[in-house]
Order: structure tokens, then sequence, then C-alpha cells
């Protein structure tokens, strides 16, 4: 009796592509590139506007183009000087990822602290500090305000931005979610002499259900009354810095140096008041009288060795 009927086949499973393409994962390059050159149009007319309503700073902003693949492999050809945040919009995206060069926040800071954008040059590549980071989720803030803006998602969510990280801090999501077909908008803005780039790496998936609508009014997408600049003098006046107190010693011979043992005694060079040199991340900022209160031991600040300006501009760099 032939039991051919009653033996299940073993069928072969779908191609990633083709199921993709069947369930709205994967475009055509016709219909991307359409999608893209929208959302290069709208970050290029309105987010200059945005940045200088809130900085009076004047940028340019231009479509680059598109890159297509899976969504880790995108964000992995991003490079190793750029800034990323992983975001997600409800109604329309559970993630996507925006990216920036850390060049441009450097000169965004720079611009901030007072410098004149035309005479600022290509910074060195270099990753973000802290505060830098801090300044990166604000520019990020915008960035996703000009996209939640243009794609119009249902109920009106403000999109959720993680904290961004320097690209050698950012790992690859354990949970799959950058499997997926995925496409790369970049855009060139400049400021002063130097040009950067910020990327947005989105899913095929919301790119294709998307029709990109500008807002009737550029003044929507501006927070009234927050200046970047005053919210940076604000993060530098939270900011923990380490402080380093050198003191000088008696010269001593390097005989001497080299013969010295547990429990022998060195004295202070100086006599009377004991100077102390304070200093953090290698910039020296006070000269301080070394003394004691009650257990703890202290410096008594004396004088300035740098203004104000070199000191915060150094330790936000």
């Amino acid at each position: 009796m032939n039991n051919s009927l009653n033996t299940p086949m073993n069928v072969p499973p779908m191609d990633p592509g083709i199921l993709a393409r069947l369930t709205g994962g994967l475009g055509d390059r016709r219909t991307l590139e359409k999608i893209c050159a929208d959302f290069g149009q709208l970050y290029s007319e309105f987010l200059p506007d945005v940045i200088h309503s809130e900085t009076s700073l004047h940028t340019e902003v231009t479509y680059v183009g598109h890159e297509t693949g899976s969504l880790g492999e995108l964000t992995a050809d991003l490079g190793d000087n750029v800034v990323l945040a992983d975001a997600s919009l409800r109604n329309w995206s559970p993630h996507f990822v925006l990216s920036c060069d850390n060049g441009f926040i450097i000169t965004l800071m720079e611009s901030l602290l007072g410098g004149l954008p035309d005479t600022i040059e290509e910074p060195i590549q270099r990753p973000l500090s802290v505060i830098e980071l801090d300044l990166a989720s604000m520019v990020f803030d915008k960035l996703a305000s000009v996209l939640r803006s243009g794609v119009n998602a249902a109920g009106g969510f403000e999109a959720t931005i993680e904290p961004p990280r320097n690209a050698e801090d950012y790992g690859r999501p354990e949970d799959g979610r950058d499997d997926v077909y995925a496409a790369t908008i970049r855009m060139k803005i400049k400021l002063g002499t130097v040009e950067s780039e910020f990327m947005l790496v989105i899913p095929q998936k919301a790119l294709l259900k998307t029709k990109v609508t500008p807002p009737k009014s550029k003044n929507q997408l501006s927070r009234k009354g927050k200046e970047w600049s005053d919210q940076i003098a604000e993060q530098v006046r939270r900011s923990q810095v380490t402080l380093e107190a050198r003191i000088r010693l008696e010269q001593l011979t390097l005989g001497i140096v080299s013969r010295l043992a547990v429990g022998d005694v060195i004295p202070f060079r100086d006599k009377g008041d004991i100077m102390v040199d304070v200093s953090a991340n290698g910039k020296e900022m006070y000269r301080c009288e070394f003394g004691r209160a009650g257990e703890n031991y202290t410096v008594r600040v004396k004088d300035n060795v740098s203004s104000d300006d070199e000191i915060l501009k150094h330790l936000m760099g």
C-alpha cells in the first residue's frame, strides 16, 4: 500500500526577501528613492529654521542620498566618528536610529559657547564628552520633531529617544530588531565652514507606509523660550568635575630618591603656607593654600590660573 499521500512534504522556507516584500517590509528602488528624497526635502526646508529659532545660528541642510540593507549593517556602516541613539515613534515605527557626525556636535558646542562659526576649524575626530552627548540629545530631539511633523503618525505622540552614545559604546540590540530591511537617509549639514552629516536609519516597513507631509507652520517645530545655550549653561553648572591637587615637595638627589623606604618622610618645598596647584582633566585651574579643617585636609583658593571661559571650554571638551 502506498503511504506517500500521508507523508508530510519537506517544504523549503520562503526566501526572506520575498517574504519581506509580500508583508510590506521591502520596497522597490524607485519607491524608496522617492520617499527618502521627500524626507530630504522635509529636513532641508525645516531643520535650519528650527536650529536658528533656538540658537540664532545659520545652518544649511541638503539631501545627500540613501542606502539600503539590513538595519544592523547600515548602522555599523555609519563609521566610528559618529554619535547614535535608538528611537521609536508610536504608531509609526517601534525602532529606528538617529545618528550625527561628532564634528557637527563639537562645532555647535563651540558656537554656543561664543565662538564665531566662520572661524571654527574642522574639529579633530574624537568621541564626544559627557556634556557634548547632552547636546547631541538636544539635536536628536530636533531631528525627531521634524520627522514626527512630516510622517503624521496617528495619535500625535512624541518620539522616544534613548540616550545618545559614541559609536564605540553603541552595541547591536540583542532582540533581533536590527535584522529587518532598512534605508539610511543621509543629510549634509553645514555650520560656518564645517560640513558634517546626520543620518536616519529607518526600517523599510515604516518608510513604505509613509507619505511625507510637511507641516503647515515652521513655528510649530520650535520650543518657544527654550534656547539651547541656556540649557547647555545649566548642564555645565550641574556637571560633576573631578579635581586633582598637586603639592611640590622638596628637591632631592636621585641617589636619595632611589634609597627611599617605607616610613621615610619627604618635606614640602614651601615654608609656612603650603601652595597647591588644582587641576581638572589636565588643565590647571587654581592656586590654593593647603590646610586642615577638623579631620579633613583642605585647600583654600588663592588665585585663578585660568579664566572662567577657558575653564568651561576645557571641561566641556
